[in-house]
Protein backbone atom coordinates (compact mmCIF):
# COMPACT_ATOMS: atom_id res chain seq x y z
CA UNK A 1 0.00 0.00 0.00
CA UNK A 2 1.42 3.44 -0.97
CA UNK A 3 1.50 5.55 2.44
CA UNK A 4 3.07 8.63 3.66
CA UNK A 5 4.50 8.36 7.41
CA UNK A 6 3.71 11.63 9.61
CA UNK A 7 5.55 10.82 12.99
CA UNK A 8 8.83 9.64 12.88
CA UNK A 9 11.94 11.33 14.70
CA UNK A 10 15.09 10.57 12.63
CA UNK A 11 17.27 9.99 15.78
CA UNK A 12 15.05 7.07 16.59
CA UNK A 13 16.09 5.07 13.86
CA UNK A 14 19.38 5.00 14.87
CA UNK A 15 19.80 1.04 14.93
CA UNK A 16 22.16 -0.46 17.59
CA UNK A 17 24.69 -1.97 14.89
CA UNK A 18 24.60 2.07 13.21
CA UNK A 19 25.17 3.14 16.92
CA UNK A 20 28.59 1.16 17.44
CA UNK A 21 29.68 1.84 14.18
CA UNK A 22 29.52 5.30 14.65
CA UNK A 23 30.92 5.05 17.90
CA UNK A 24 33.89 3.50 16.52
CA UNK A 25 34.09 6.15 14.03
CA UNK A 26 34.11 9.10 15.80
CA UNK A 27 35.75 7.35 19.21
CA UNK A 28 32.93 7.77 21.34
CA UNK A 29 32.29 5.89 24.59
CA UNK A 30 29.32 4.61 25.11
CA UNK A 31 28.34 2.26 27.91
CA UNK A 32 27.69 -0.82 26.32
CA UNK A 33 30.38 -3.02 24.90
CA UNK A 34 28.01 -4.82 22.28
CA UNK A 35 25.28 -4.44 19.90
CA UNK A 36 23.34 -7.05 22.20
CA UNK A 37 23.91 -4.79 25.34
CA UNK A 38 22.44 -1.98 23.36
CA UNK A 39 19.93 -3.81 22.58
CA UNK A 40 19.18 -5.40 26.05
CA UNK A 41 18.91 -2.14 27.17
CA UNK A 42 15.37 -1.34 24.78
CA UNK A 43 13.46 -2.06 28.08
CA UNK A 44 11.13 1.08 28.83
CA UNK A 45 8.79 1.44 31.61
CA UNK A 46 7.80 5.02 30.73
CA UNK A 47 8.43 8.06 28.11
CA UNK A 48 11.71 9.32 30.57
CA UNK A 49 13.14 5.71 30.47
CA UNK A 50 13.39 6.01 26.54
CA UNK A 51 14.09 9.18 26.35
CA UNK A 52 17.25 8.23 28.88
CA UNK A 53 18.91 6.02 26.47
CA UNK A 54 17.91 8.37 22.98
CA UNK A 55 20.25 11.06 24.22
CA UNK A 56 22.81 8.77 24.85
CA UNK A 57 22.13 7.18 21.28
CA UNK A 58 22.45 10.34 19.88
CA UNK A 59 26.00 11.06 21.44
CA UNK A 60 27.66 8.95 18.51
CA UNK A 61 26.30 11.83 15.47
CA UNK A 62 29.28 14.58 15.31
CA UNK A 63 29.67 14.85 11.60
CA UNK A 64 28.11 15.62 8.49
CA UNK A 65 28.35 12.02 7.11
CA UNK A 66 27.20 10.79 10.52
CA UNK A 67 23.54 12.38 9.97
CA UNK A 68 23.43 11.49 6.48
CA UNK A 69 24.48 7.80 6.79
CA UNK A 70 21.29 8.03 9.38
CA UNK A 71 18.45 9.10 7.69
CA UNK A 72 19.59 7.67 4.13
CA UNK A 73 19.26 4.20 6.10
CA UNK A 74 15.57 5.14 7.11
CA UNK A 75 14.54 6.46 3.65
CA UNK A 76 16.24 3.33 1.68
CA UNK A 77 14.32 0.97 4.50
CA UNK A 78 10.92 2.59 4.04
CA UNK A 79 11.31 3.09 0.53
CA UNK A 80 11.19 -0.44 0.38
CA UNK A 81 8.06 -0.46 2.29
CA UNK A 82 6.11 1.98 -0.13
CA UNK A 83 6.22 4.99 1.74
CA UNK A 84 6.10 7.64 -0.89
CA UNK A 85 6.43 11.09 1.48
CA UNK A 86 7.66 11.21 4.73
CA UNK A 87 7.26 13.95 7.12
CA UNK A 88 10.78 13.82 9.37
CA UNK A 89 11.30 15.38 13.07
CA UNK A 90 14.85 16.29 14.09
CA UNK A 91 16.04 17.76 17.40
CA UNK A 92 18.62 20.24 16.63
CA UNK A 93 18.91 20.85 20.62
CA UNK A 94 19.69 17.54 21.47
CA UNK A 95 23.08 17.83 19.07
CA UNK A 96 24.08 21.82 19.48
CA UNK A 97 24.16 21.96 23.12
CA UNK A 98 26.94 18.98 22.85
CA UNK A 99 28.73 21.26 20.12
CA UNK A 100 27.66 20.59 16.78
CA UNK A 101 26.90 22.98 15.26
CA UNK A 102 23.20 23.39 13.45
CA UNK A 103 24.26 23.47 9.72
CA UNK A 104 25.81 20.24 10.25
CA UNK A 105 22.66 18.80 10.91
CA UNK A 106 20.42 19.89 8.85
CA UNK A 107 23.50 19.38 5.39
CA UNK A 108 23.41 15.92 6.64
CA UNK A 109 19.79 15.13 7.00
CA UNK A 110 18.96 17.50 3.26
CA UNK A 111 21.59 15.25 1.90
CA UNK A 112 19.88 12.46 2.27
CA UNK A 113 16.54 13.64 1.49
CA UNK A 114 17.82 14.90 -1.71
CA UNK A 115 19.18 11.15 -2.55
CA UNK A 116 15.85 10.06 -1.44
CA UNK A 117 14.11 11.80 -4.01
CA UNK A 118 16.33 10.95 -7.01
CA UNK A 119 16.75 7.54 -6.41
CA UNK A 120 13.24 6.36 -5.02
CA UNK A 121 11.11 9.30 -6.19
CA UNK A 122 10.22 9.83 -2.60
CA UNK A 123 8.95 13.25 -1.35
CA UNK A 124 9.61 15.34 2.40
CA UNK A 125 9.42 17.44 4.55
CA UNK A 126 11.55 18.23 7.46
CA UNK A 127 9.64 19.37 11.16
CA UNK A 128 12.36 20.92 13.67
CA UNK A 129 11.15 20.03 17.08
CA UNK A 130 11.87 21.85 20.59
CA UNK A 131 12.58 20.00 23.63
CA UNK A 132 10.06 20.60 25.96
CA UNK A 133 12.50 20.02 28.93
CA UNK A 134 14.97 22.97 28.13
CA UNK A 135 13.72 26.84 28.35
CA UNK A 136 11.45 28.63 25.78
CA UNK A 137 14.77 30.64 25.66
CA UNK A 138 16.54 28.06 24.36
CA UNK A 139 13.76 26.95 21.88
CA UNK A 140 14.22 31.07 20.64
CA UNK A 141 17.76 30.33 19.89
CA UNK A 142 16.99 27.44 17.52
CA UNK A 143 14.29 28.95 16.13
CA UNK A 144 16.79 31.88 15.11
CA UNK A 145 18.91 29.11 13.86
CA UNK A 146 16.11 28.22 11.51
CA UNK A 147 15.04 31.35 10.30
CA UNK A 148 18.14 31.26 8.28
CA UNK A 149 17.60 27.68 6.40
CA UNK A 150 13.31 28.07 5.35
CA UNK A 151 13.84 26.75 2.23
CA UNK A 152 14.70 23.21 4.32
CA UNK A 153 12.37 23.49 7.27
CA UNK A 154 8.60 23.56 6.88
CA UNK A 155 7.60 23.08 10.52
CA UNK A 156 8.14 23.30 13.98
CA UNK A 157 7.40 21.10 16.78
CA UNK A 158 7.47 20.10 20.50
CA UNK A 159 8.62 16.88 21.61
CA UNK A 160 10.67 15.31 24.83
CA UNK A 161 9.37 14.57 28.35
CA UNK A 162 5.63 15.85 28.22
CA UNK A 163 4.84 15.38 31.95
CA UNK A 164 5.30 18.81 33.22
CA UNK A 165 6.23 20.63 30.10
CA UNK A 166 2.50 21.86 28.84
CA UNK A 167 1.77 23.49 25.59
CA UNK A 168 1.86 27.04 27.69
CA UNK A 169 5.44 27.07 28.08
CA UNK A 170 6.05 27.32 24.61
CA UNK A 171 3.49 29.85 23.76
CA UNK A 172 6.02 33.04 22.55
CA UNK A 173 8.18 30.93 20.56
CA UNK A 174 5.30 29.21 18.73
CA UNK A 175 3.96 32.76 18.16
CA UNK A 176 7.09 34.04 16.53
CA UNK A 177 7.69 30.30 14.46
CA UNK A 178 4.06 31.41 12.89
CA UNK A 179 5.04 35.10 12.37
CA UNK A 180 8.21 33.40 10.59
CA UNK A 181 5.92 31.46 8.09
CA UNK A 182 6.33 28.13 9.78
CA UNK A 183 3.13 25.58 10.46
CA UNK A 184 2.99 23.96 13.98
CA UNK A 185 2.60 20.81 14.96
CA UNK A 186 2.95 19.46 18.77
CA UNK A 187 3.42 16.31 20.70
CA UNK A 188 0.48 16.23 22.92
CA UNK A 189 -2.02 13.29 24.86
CA UNK A 190 0.66 11.01 24.85
CA UNK A 191 1.70 11.06 28.48
CA UNK A 192 -0.16 14.33 29.56
CA UNK A 193 -3.72 15.02 30.25
CA UNK A 194 -6.47 16.07 27.34
CA UNK A 195 -6.05 19.40 28.30
CA UNK A 196 -2.27 19.49 26.84
CA UNK A 197 -4.14 18.67 23.51
CA UNK A 198 -6.56 21.29 23.37
CA UNK A 199 -3.92 23.46 25.00
CA UNK A 200 -1.44 22.87 21.52
CA UNK A 201 -4.94 23.79 19.75
CA UNK A 202 -5.44 27.24 21.02
CA UNK A 203 -2.16 28.57 22.39
CA UNK A 204 0.27 27.23 19.98
CA UNK A 205 -1.90 27.06 16.67
CA UNK A 206 -1.10 23.55 15.94
CA UNK A 207 -2.30 21.92 12.75
CA UNK A 208 -1.63 18.42 13.85
CA UNK A 209 -1.74 16.43 17.07
CA UNK A 210 1.13 14.01 17.76
CA UNK A 211 -0.03 11.10 19.32
CA UNK A 212 -3.12 12.42 20.75
CA UNK A 213 -4.27 9.39 22.72
CA UNK A 214 -5.27 11.02 25.59
CA UNK A 215 -8.02 13.31 23.94
CA UNK A 216 -10.29 10.40 23.77
CA UNK A 217 -11.17 10.71 27.44
CA UNK A 218 -13.18 14.01 26.85
CA UNK A 219 -15.73 13.62 24.47
CA UNK A 220 -16.52 17.58 23.59
CA UNK A 221 -12.37 17.56 22.62
CA UNK A 222 -13.43 14.10 20.46
CA UNK A 223 -15.98 16.43 19.04
CA UNK A 224 -14.01 19.21 17.81
CA UNK A 225 -10.93 17.37 16.42
CA UNK A 226 -13.68 15.81 14.42
CA UNK A 227 -15.30 18.98 13.53
CA UNK A 228 -12.26 20.72 12.51
CA UNK A 229 -10.74 17.74 11.13
CA UNK A 230 -7.50 17.86 13.35
CA UNK A 231 -5.13 14.91 12.35
CA UNK A 232 -3.76 12.58 14.89
CA UNK A 233 -0.27 10.60 14.31
CA UNK A 234 -0.51 7.48 15.95
CA UNK A 235 2.18 5.06 16.90
CA UNK A 236 0.97 2.09 18.26
CA UNK A 237 4.41 0.01 18.73
CA UNK A 238 5.73 3.02 20.81
CA UNK A 239 2.59 3.48 22.40
CA UNK A 240 3.05 -0.25 23.80
CA UNK A 241 6.88 0.21 24.36
CA UNK A 242 6.54 2.78 26.29
CA UNK A 243 3.69 1.74 28.51
CA UNK A 244 0.89 4.62 27.13
CA UNK A 245 -1.11 1.50 26.05
CA UNK A 246 0.79 -1.67 27.31
CA UNK A 247 -2.33 -3.82 25.77
CA UNK A 248 -2.61 -2.85 22.04
CA UNK A 249 -6.23 -4.92 22.31
CA UNK A 250 -7.50 -1.94 23.75
CA UNK A 251 -5.62 0.85 21.85
CA UNK A 252 -8.21 3.45 21.04
CA UNK A 253 -7.37 4.00 16.91
CA UNK A 254 -10.25 1.84 16.28
CA UNK A 255 -12.49 3.62 18.57
CA UNK A 256 -10.90 7.31 16.79
CA UNK A 257 -11.48 5.93 13.57
CA UNK A 258 -15.32 5.06 14.21
CA UNK A 259 -15.30 8.67 15.68
CA UNK A 260 -14.24 9.84 12.47
CA UNK A 261 -10.93 11.27 13.57
CA UNK A 262 -8.40 11.73 10.79
CA UNK A 263 -5.98 9.38 12.26
CA UNK A 264 -2.64 8.23 11.11
CA UNK A 265 0.03 5.15 11.58
CA UNK A 266 3.57 5.97 12.31
CA UNK A 267 6.58 4.30 13.92
CA UNK A 268 7.60 7.79 16.33
CA UNK A 269 10.79 5.78 16.84
CA UNK A 270 11.06 2.58 14.89
CA UNK A 271 14.93 1.53 16.15
CA UNK A 272 14.07 1.67 19.73
CA UNK A 273 10.65 0.20 19.75
CA UNK A 274 10.71 -2.89 17.40
CA UNK A 275 9.37 -1.69 14.36
CA UNK A 276 9.00 0.76 11.05
CA UNK A 277 5.73 1.57 9.14
CA UNK A 278 4.27 -1.74 7.92
CA UNK A 279 5.42 -3.91 11.30
CA UNK A 280 2.78 -1.28 13.14
CA UNK A 281 -0.16 -1.53 10.70
CA UNK A 282 1.09 -5.28 11.64
CA UNK A 283 0.48 -4.90 15.42
CA UNK A 284 -2.06 -2.67 15.32
CA UNK A 285 -4.25 -4.55 12.75
CA UNK A 286 -3.56 -7.96 14.12
CA UNK A 287 -4.50 -6.05 17.45
CA UNK A 288 -7.73 -4.95 16.81
CA UNK A 289 -9.27 -6.62 13.61
CA UNK A 290 -9.12 -3.83 11.48
CA UNK A 291 -10.39 -4.54 8.23
CA UNK A 292 -9.49 -3.79 4.67
CA UNK A 293 -11.41 -0.68 4.34
CA UNK A 294 -9.90 0.76 8.02
CA UNK A 295 -6.59 0.14 6.75
CA UNK A 296 -7.11 1.66 3.26
CA UNK A 297 -8.79 4.57 5.70
CA UNK A 298 -5.48 4.95 7.53
CA UNK A 299 -3.39 4.79 3.99
CA UNK A 300 -5.17 7.69 3.01
CA UNK A 301 -5.37 9.38 5.91
CA UNK A 302 -1.26 9.65 5.91
CA UNK A 303 -1.74 11.98 2.29
CA UNK A 304 -4.98 13.60 3.53
CA UNK A 305 -2.83 14.53 6.77
CA UNK A 306 0.14 15.50 5.29
CA UNK A 307 1.79 18.74 4.56
CA UNK A 308 2.05 18.14 0.81
CA UNK A 309 1.76 21.05 -1.58
CA UNK A 310 -2.37 20.54 -3.09
CA UNK A 311 -1.23 19.61 -5.91
CA UNK A 312 0.90 16.58 -4.69
CA UNK A 313 -1.61 15.57 -2.61
CA UNK A 314 -4.69 15.72 -4.78
CA UNK A 315 -1.85 13.35 -7.12
CA UNK A 316 -0.93 11.14 -4.35
CA UNK A 317 -4.52 11.09 -3.67
CA UNK A 318 -5.39 9.50 -7.02
CA UNK A 319 -2.26 6.95 -6.99
CA UNK A 320 -3.51 5.72 -3.59
CA UNK A 321 -7.25 5.39 -4.91
CA UNK A 322 -6.00 3.70 -8.23
CA UNK A 323 -4.33 1.14 -6.06
CA UNK A 324 -7.09 0.81 -3.59
CA UNK A 325 -9.33 0.07 -6.77
CA UNK A 326 -7.03 -2.85 -7.95
CA UNK A 327 -6.84 -4.10 -4.50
Amino acid sequence: MPKAELHLHIEGTLEPEMMMALAKRNDVALPYDSVDSVRAAYRFGSLQDFLDLYYIGMSVLLKRQDFFDLAFAYLERVAAQNVTHAEIFFDPQGHTERGVSFDTVLSGLTDALDKARREFGMTSRLIMCFLRHLPEEQAFDTLAQACRCKEHIFAIGLDSSEKGHPPSKFVRVFAEAARQGFVAVAHAGEEGPPAYVRDALDLLGVRRIDHGNRAMEDPALVARIVREKIPLTVCPLSNQALKACPDLTVHPLKRMLAAGMVVTVNSDDPSYFGGYLNANFVAIQEALGLNRAEIATLGRNSFLASFLPDADKAAALARFDAFQGKW
